[in-house]
């Protein structure tokens, strides 16, 4: 199966999310209510729903995208490169509707797939749910609701799922199989977890943005080694 994966067809992709607010206490009393339900069965007897508030943005319903990465393999006297371009804006509307506006130009350019690490279960979902909370109208590519499994795997494809073969409880972090691969990964990198601070008390977009990029390499690199294939180094990350 791994040998009918075409690079060419693929646009890989990275989301980087957050709350919906700084702070818990800036929730209004009803989303305040609406997470502590939420929590009601993930807190323990030394936890309160404020404390655990930094992982509202893993949620659709709490939380919102602040940057979208895509890129593409191409290649150039046999070497691969990746062109990478991003998506931010404090307007989530504004940022997914120029994504999907990109999608259809790649896609009318022969990109028909989506690849995302764990994406099947975080960043496709995710994107679909916060275009509908901000009335925006799905491609086709994200309206799959009630599709069959088979539907779904001709058009998105997961780095996290790939390896699993068939083990659905079994999961692995995109770091984790980069460091089994010897795929190289930025040590100045930020950590995921950080991105909220980041955002909300730091502002810097940029430092978000260059995070989004490079983890969306890091998922084109795994596909490649999967294929037992050469993988693309930094240098040859190229954002457009």
């Amino acid at each position: 199966m791994l040998t009918n994966i075409n690079i060419d067809e693929i646009l890989f992709l990275d989301i980087e999310t957050v709350p919906l607010a700084p702070e818990y206490e800036k929730l209004n009393e009803n989303w305040q209510k609406l997470w502590e339900h939420k929590m009601k069965f993930k807190m323990d007897g030394n936890e309160s729903a404020d404390e655990l508030y930094n992982r509202a943005g893993i949620y659709a319903e709490f939380g919102r995208i602040v940057c979208i990465s895509a890129g593409y393999v191409t290649q150039k006297k046999g070497e691969y490169f990746f062109r990478v371009k991003s998506f931010y804006d404090d307007d989530e509307k504004k940022l997914i509707g120029n994504f999907f506006n990109a999608w259809e130009q790649f896609a009318r350019n022969g990109k028909r797939k989506l690849c995302g690490h764990n994406a099947q279960e975080f960043d496709f979902p995710y994107i679909a749910r916060r275009a509908l909370v901000n009335n925006l109208k799905l491609p086709h590519i994200f309206d799959i609701a009630g599709a069959k499994p088979w539907e779904i795997k001709e058009m998105l494809i997961d780095t996290l799922q790939l390896w699993k073969f068939g083990d659905y409880k079994h999961y692995t972090s995109l770091s984790l199989l980069c460091e089994l691969f010897n795929i190289p990964t930025p040590k100045d990198d930020i950590d995921g977890s950080q991105v909220s601070e980041i955002y909300w008390k730091e502002h810097d977009i940029d430092r978000i943005v260059k995070y989004c990029e490079k983890d969306t390499l890091a998922v084109a690199n795994l596909l490649l080694k999967y294929k037992g294939d050469k993988i693309i180094p930094f240098s040859n990350l190229e954002s457009v």
